[in-house]
């Protein structure tokens, strides 16, 4: 390692030790003989003081330093008098006083400071993402999802799930928003979809007998934008076979528990409140109600008994209002057959956090004659639910147990943990609302010929004509 220590470690216990240090360039103070920098690094930052009679090299190469220079510091710790002590640093007890000096790679002078208090439009932030992750508070929003995902992991892992990974060339399967599509080169006329979530995937490893799956995964929504949404978004996605509604509640209710016990040291009380969709409409005039009362920070809520069935005068047609492959209400099932879809009800049900919508989930329908029912409802015909989703229905013909799973987001909860006004903050490299990567400058214009390989012509409109 170039370095003994991070910017972040030292306290007056290491004082007299002669360390490394290796970061970036966040401050530099010239005090005439004496230069003061601060070096900085993802763990914290230190002051390094550059003395001639000490090092008359580093004091010289320590003139020549810029704001963002990556560099090298090795000196003797020293621990500062009571008086020069920086409280607000957990370094600030100590400094070092430098007798080398290695300019690492110099930077250009940052388009913008990287200091939280410094106001910078979202669009040059995500131009210059590199920079902006630099800054502490976008960076520690990435540290709470890092140790999210961990703590997610490690208390599945203990219930007995197994992570799987899913495809992420996929077939189109149409129903709710619209997919990515993927030409393919192999099979001229044909394409993939970026899945929108792995929902037949995971139902197909409960066919498979993984009775406990889970994955954090990537999907994609090819749908208009807004501060919560982004086209490739993160969710935790579980699903298990055997289990009814109240399995699920308990598992999701001790997850958060210990989430917010390892992220934010909280303690929140469990089981949560429930309420019906109808109750929270009447209520609150939503289905995402906020249930925050004094001083209350945090308030779950399950919303369950959603509505099956949606009419859309538009189309003229049935809709699911969940997803298709949701059950439901066994008392409701004999309104199958008077036509009375208005009135059955799904084995549905919402978390809710603050007013926002976590996630969702549902009791499966794992039964073939079922489903084909309910795509009959929402339109299907029998050779349409053949072509888009032949292969589950095929699948529930060799022993497809009862399964349930929900789904969190992963973007929306971060964000909820740390304060963060838009998902964007809690993605590392994230696109803006018109689904551009400013950074990369993704989407782009691609070569004629990858085009032609494709078997694809690309449409334009010029002078009132396609060309």
């Amino acid at each position: 390692m170039l370095r003994t220590h991070t910017c972040g470690e030292l306290r007056k216990e290491q004082g007299n030790q002669t360390v490394t240090l290796c970061g970036w360039v966040a401050a530099r103070r010239d005090h005439g003989k004496l230069i003061f920098i601060d070096i900085r690094d993802r763990y914290g930052l230190t002051q390094v003081v550059f003395i001639p009679s000490v090092s008359k090299a580093a004091h010289d190469i320590a003139q020549t330093l810029g704001p963002e220079f990556v560099i090298k510091v090795t000196g003797k710790v020293s621990i500062r008098p009571p008086k020069m002590v920086n409280p607000e640093l957990p370094t600030g007890e100590v400094e070092v006083c430098a007798d080398a000096l290695e300019i690492l790679n110099p930077s250009l002078v940052p388009v913008f400071e990287i200091d939280d208090k410094v106001e910078v439009s979202e669009e040059l932030r995500l131009a210059y993402r590199y920079l902006d992750l630099r800054r502490p508070k976008v960076a520690e929003a990435l540290r709470v999802r890092h140790k999210l995902c961990a703590t997610i992991r490690e208390f599945l892992n203990k219930e007995n799930f197994i992570e799987v990974e899913t495809p992420v060339l996929t077939k189109s399967t149409p129903e709710g928003a619209r997919d990515f599509l993927v030409p393919s080169r192999l099979n001229p006329g044909t394409f993939y979809a970026l899945p929108q979530s792995p929902q037949l995937f995971k139902q197909i490893l409960m066919v498979s007998g993984f009775d406990r799956y889970y994955q954090i995964v990537k999907c994609f929504r090819d749908e208009d934008l807004r501060a919560d949404r982004q086209p490739e978004f993160t969710q935790l996605d579980m699903e298990m076979s055997f289990v009814n509604e109240e399995d699920i509640f308990s598992l999701t209710e001790r997850l958060y528990q210990k989430i917010f016990k390892e992220v934010k040291g909280i303690d929140i009380p469990i089981p949560f409140p429930r309420m019906t969709h109808q109750e929270a409409m009447a209520k609150y005039n939503s289905d995402k109600p906020d249930l925050r009362k004094d001083g209350q920070e945090y308030a779950f809520t399950w919303v369950v008994d959603f509505p099956m069935f949606k009419f859309n005068k538009e189309e003229n047609r049935w809709e699911s209002e969940h997803h298709p492959f949701t059950s439901m209400k066994e008392e409701d099932l004999h309104y199958l057959q008077t036509g009375e879809y208005d009135k059955i009800y799904a084995r549905s049900y919402d978390l809710v956090l603050n007013g926002s919508e976590l996630g969702s989930g549902s009791i499966r329908i794992h039964k073939k004659e079922m489903q084909k029912k309910v795509f009959e409802i929402i339109g299907l015909d029998a050779e349409q639910a053949q072509n888009r989703f032949g292969f589950l229905l095929k699948a529930f013909e060799y022993g497809a147990p009862p399964h349930a799973g929900v789904a969190y987001g992963i973007d929306r909860l971060v964000s909820i943990l740390t304060g963060a006004e838009s998902i964007r903050d809690t993605i590392a490299f994230p696109k803006t609302q018109k689904g551009s990567d400013m950074m990369s400058e993704a989407p782009s214009q691609v070569d004629l010929k990858q085009l032609q390989e494709l078997g694809l012509i690309l449409s334009t409109k010029k002078g009132g004509k396609n060309a």
